[in-house]
This record gives C-alpha cells, structure tokens and sequence, in this order.
C-alpha cells in the first residue's frame, strides 16, 4: 500500500482537487498567462503558417492544459491562420476540476463548437500507456506542453515519446521555467527541503535543452519575460503573501512548516538572488523559455 501511495504521489499533478484553486489564485497574481500569451502571439503565427502549409487538416494535443485559456487562444490562432481548414484537439489534463473548466470556455466560444475535442483526463505517463498500447497512433501537426514537464517521470522517455508523435514539419512546443530564473534558483538551491512531493526533480530549460541535444533534436528557444510582486511574502501577517509564498515553495503553511534556518535562508534567496527591487516593491523573476522542437 506504501509503494501505491507513493506512485500516486508521484503521478498526481499540482492542480488536482483544491489545489487546483491555488493554481488558479497564482494565475491571477503573477501575470503569467499573460506573458506566455503574448509570446503565443508573438511567436506561433510564423510558426503555424509552417506547420500547416499545404495541409488539408491540423491536429493539435495538448499535454497538461489546465483550464485552457491558452489553448484556445492558440486554437483560434490557427484557425485564423488557415480558415476552412478542419482542425482537431485532444487533450491530456490530469485534473477534472480543470478539464470541466476547459469544457465550459470551450462551450463559451463560438469560433470552437466545430472544432471535435477528445479528453484523455488523465496523467501523462497513463496516455503514454494508452497510445503505446493502441494499434492506429494519432499522429499531431502541433503538440504543446505549458508548464507540465516538473512532473513526469521520466524527462527523456517523454519527450521522445512526444516528439513521435508528430507528423511531419509539426513541432512540439514545450514551455517552462527559464534557466537561473527564480524558479529555477529558488528550487534548485532548496531542493532537498522542497522538491519533496510532487516535484521531486526540478527542470528549467537548461535540463530541456541539454535532453534535446542529447536526442539530437534540432530546436529554438524564446525568451517568456515576466515578473511578479513578491513583497507581501515577507510579512508572516499578511494571508495573501502567505498564501503566495505557500505556492512560491509548495509549503502548505510555510512560515509553521519550516524550520526558522531555512526559513531564513529562502527568504534571503527569494529577495536577493531571485528578485529586483523596484519603486520599493521585490519583483520575483518568474521569466520562462518557449522551445520548439522540430519534428
């Protein structure tokens, strides 16, 4: 029962059950749809008209989509990219809290009801299970992964199972947490006191990118800028900045859970080595990278 527990454990996604309101509490703090937003629309238009030169139908896979804000947004830009042409999505989302979400933007948007979904509400490493298991593979011009590659398994195995999956000229968009940005500071100095749970190896684009060349997979990288105000996190008082550094650690309770040492030590980190101080506010660096992976 021990081992079930911890491959659950291992499995599982943040935004199951409520922590899925917690997810959603740092979206509307950080800014962070917004940022990978306007890299969606900044980068994805040439891309897209690449992708789907020439080609009668567009099947797109999204791995770990949340509530899909972002996929309908990138959804609607390939239509408007190729009108007329029939475009698919399957979705893999682990969460059914959000996946209802999903369903419900979905429903609200005009442009999508003739647009076939197929849900696969389950983790990534069951659909890797599933598809290997069926004889006729679905194959995808364009498959993305938003904030989704912390928690598999296996980082090489999946990618490589992915990247199979795309048909020719697709391209597998990966977005994640940028190199000695403050995520990737933060967790990678504090990994033995955070990376206990759910996350239990940190990734940032540098861990991406060293499999990709590995792999020997031709890719580009763009930069995701974004900062957020951290400020309130130092003040064991104020319940939105603990409910903020409470996401910053996956600590329910930082301030109670911690010892006061290495309490200490991560809010020295977060306001010195992964922030800037501007107009008196401490802006956390939560900057991401797009990598797009050639089929």
């Amino acid at each position: 029962m021990a081992a079930e527990n911890k491959k659950k454990e291992k499995t599982a996604t943040c935004y199951q059950d409520c922590c899925a309101e917690v997810f959603n509490f740092y979206l509307g703090h950080s800014g962070e749809h917004e940022a990978i937003l306007q890299c969606v629309h900044s980068v994805l238009p040439e891309e897209f008209k690449r992708i789907g030169a020439g080609k009668s139908s567009l099947d797109v896979l999204g791995v770990g989509s949340g509530g899909g804000q972002v996929d309908v947004q990138m959804l609607t830009l390939f239509q408007s990219t190729f009108p007329g042409v029939q475009i698919t999505s399957d979705v893999v989302e682990g969460s059914i809290k959000l996946s209802n979400n999903f369903k419900a933007l979905v429903g609200k948007t005009a442009n999508l009801k003739n647009v076939p979904f197929q849900w696969h509400i389950m983790p990534s490493e069951d659909y890797v299970k599933q598809v290997k298991a069926t004889e006729h593979v679905k194959k995808f011009d364009f498959i993305h992964m938003i904030q989704m590659i912390y928690y598999v398994d296996d980082l090489a195995s999946t990618i490589e199972f992915y990247h199979g999956l795309l048909k020719e000229n697709g391209r597998l968009m990966i977005i994640v947490e940028t190199a000695n940005g403050g995520w990737d500071t933060l967790w990678k100095t504090h990994s033995k006191d955070l990376c206990t749970h759910t996350i239990t190896e940190y990734r940032s684009s540098a861990e991406i990118k060293a499999c990709l060349d590995k792999m020997g997979l031709k890719y580009d990288e763009h930069p995701v800028p974004n900062t957020f105000d951290i400020t309130n996190c130092f003040n064991p008082k104020d319940k939105f900045g603990c409910d903020l550094i409470d996401y910053l650690t996956a600590k329910e309770d930082f301030y109670a859970s911690v010892t006061s040492e290495v309490k200490e030590a991560i809010l020295d980190l977060l306001k010195n080595k992964c922030s800037s101080q501007k107009d008196g506010k401490i802006m956390f660096d939560s900057t991401l990278s797009c990598i797009l992976v050639h089929a």
